[in-house]
């Protein structure tokens, strides 16, 4: 399952940012798109190793630039930085905890825009800021946070349906003795 498993985070990654530029809801609601790539770098990093943390930030990264008008490559080391916390961290964090998820997810989603923001700034690119960028943040801050444990949910479905499921115990025990005859 370990290597079905990364393929379909990267298969997630891929479907999430195709959603994110066909899918315009979010945007004409409320004004603000649901980035779904910093939830999925935060279940990576909590499920899986560092090579699929760095190639889901890579390849999702790249898809995601390729379709907006960040410079190509801009979002792929907030995404691994992401995915490094989350993945140095996951002894001590709670994975299981709904409200642990939602956390984890907003701060996830909070923290990569600000991150491609300072990136932009350092190589001279002009970013598009102005007071709608706030709400834009909260938005996505809020969403990506909600999405989190939708997500964690999804992936444990589909890990129980690939996944062998442990036998139940019998009443037998394999040490105790069976004694034949009249006594």
């Amino acid at each position: 399952m370990s290597e079905l498993h990364s393929i379909l985070i990267l298969a997630a990654a891929f479907v999430a940012v195709f959603f994110e530029a066909w899918f315009d809801g979010f945007r004409d609601v409320l004004g603000a798109q649901i980035d779904l790539l910093p939830a999925l770098m935060v279940y990576a990093g909590l499920h899986k190793g560092l090579g699929t943390v760095a190639l889901t930030a890579i390849c999702g990264g790249l898809w995601f630039d390729s379709l907006s008008a960040n410079p190509l490559g801009v979002s792929v080391l907030p995404l691994f930085l992401i995915g490094l916390l989350v993945y140095r961290g996951r002894e001590v964090l709670a994975r299981e905890h709904a409200a642990a998820q939602f956390a984890l997810g907003a701060a996830a989603s909070a923290l990569q825009p600000l991150a491609t923001l300072f990136i932009l700034l350092n190589i001279g690119a002009p970013p598009l800021l102005g007071l709608k960028s706030l709400w834009q943040w909260v938005v996505m801050t809020l969403g990506g946070g909600l999405f989190t444990p939708v997500l964690f949910t999804l992936f444990n479905r589909v890990r129980l349906t690939f996944e062998y499921q442990p036998a139940p115990q019998t009443s037998f025990r394999p040490d105790r003795q069976i004694k034949r005859g009249r006594l």
